[in-house]
């Protein structure tokens, strides 16, 4: 690719990441390094949802280089080879809408990339003159590092032609980046005001245990969703709750989970048959009921604690809602709006979830080290 054009996309993620960063120096906000990683948090929630809608519009391969289109920097630049492309196949994965779609998904990408630049930077010149808690630099250090091998998986997809395993992965880390910026937005919140102690120990530390649990299903739950959206696996089973009028139907599950393997192909090289797509759904249709006792099990548990009950009844509203997306999907026969729902509902659950986790984890410190009756000085950004 020529110097000019990477030179333009740096340009144009400069050129997101200018608003955000704009609006939080322009913004009132006293702490505005935290106030920014809530702003990357929010940005990143968006980017994730809009890269379900990538993935469910089939704009994937929109542009089918990377990272610009054709060999340029924009859909226009690019327009008589996208122009060439959707002569010879209407319908195909390169189209102008296409192209736009996928360059837009890819420009936030950057965009959050330079906001990252940004905090690490903003973080090592804070932790140089305070040598406070709140500016510690190894988990902006820890984000740069992630989004580049986010960046790389970004690429992949692109280049091997929407790999499922590649795909799926893509979408994991997308998670695991939303993940670490919630985490430390909570870290943020509470360095500035911890919260009170409590005196049921025992009742926390089993919460903390619960809301771990709850994190790692929700994980395996997201990357079986994905593997169902990348395979195009959604509607094989097209009723609910049976799947092809049985409560086992026939399913292929060495073929449906072989991770290395082409789009659409066995490992050997085969046309995928229906039953390895119907193994795939029917197990991210069923291991949902061990997400659903999980979670909701921990909104419970933590509606029962004042200072988790807002958390807890956020976590119960969301499940709620996750699963009326998903059997919509398949009862309205997969209309594209309710399944970018599902796709945020997902990234809604990772966001309580981990919020769950780290007040859970910093309410329980607090409480270990200082009496129920004691006062909790605030650890402020002096």
């Amino acid at each position: 690719m020529h110097p000019s054009t990477l030179f333009q996309l740096a340009l144009m993620g400069l050129l997101v990441a200018s608003i955000p960063l704009t609006m939080v120096w322009l913004s009132s906000s006293v702490n505005k390094y935290r106030k920014l990683v809530w702003v990357m948090a929010f940005l990143t929630f968006d980017l994730i949802v809009f890269g379900g809608f990538t993935r469910l519009t089939d704009s994937g391969l929109g542009c089918p280089d990377w990272p610009g289109c054709y060999g340029a920097a924009n859909p226009f630049i690019a327009h008589e080879h996208i122009a060439a492309a959707e002569a010879l196949m209407p319908t195909g994965p390169v189209t102008k809408v296409k192209a736009w779609i996928e360059m837009i998904h890819r420009y936030l990408a950057m965009g959050i990339g330079v906001l990252i630049m940004a905090l690490m930077f903003q973080a090592f010149r804070q932790w140089k003159k305070t040598k406070l808690d709140a500016f510690k630099p190894a988990m902006p250090v820890a984000l740069f590092l992630f989004v580049c091998v986010q960046g790389a998986f970004g690429a992949w997809t692109v280049t091997l032609k929407l790999q499922p395993v590649i795909v799926t992965i893509h979408l994991l880390l997308g998670m695991a980046l939303l993940a670490m910026l919630v985490w430390l937005g909570g870290r943020e919140d509470y360095l500035m005001k911890p919260p009170s102690p409590v005196r049921d120990l025992a009742g926390l530390r089993s919460l903390r245990t619960l809301a771990l649990v709850a994190a790692v299903v929700l994980v395996v739950q997201i990357a079986l969703g994905g593997w169902v959206s990348t395979n195009y696996a959604t509607l094989a089973c097209d009723e609910f709750p049976l799947c092809d009028g049985k409560l086992v139907p026939e399913m292929d599950f060495e073929h449906g989970f072989t991770l290395w393997r082409e789009l659409g192909k066995t490992a050997a090289g085969h046309y995928l048959q229906f039953s390895a797509l119907v193994a795939i759904h029917w197990v991210h249709r069923n291991f949902a009921i061990i997400v659903t006792v999980v979670l909701g099990l921990a909104a419970w548990r933590a509606m029962g604690e004042a200072q988790l009950r807002k958390t807890g009844k956020m976590l119960g509203a969301v499940l709620l809602v996750q699963l009326f997306t998903g059997v919509a999907t398949v009862y309205f026969d997969f209309p594209l709006a309710i399944a970018v729902l599902h796709n945020a509902g997902a990234a809604l659950l990772v966001l309580t979830v981990t919020m769950l986790n780290y007040k859970v984890k910093y309410l329980l410190e607090v409480s270990q080290r200082t009496p129920a009756n004691a006062d909790v000085p605030v650890n402020s950004y002096r």
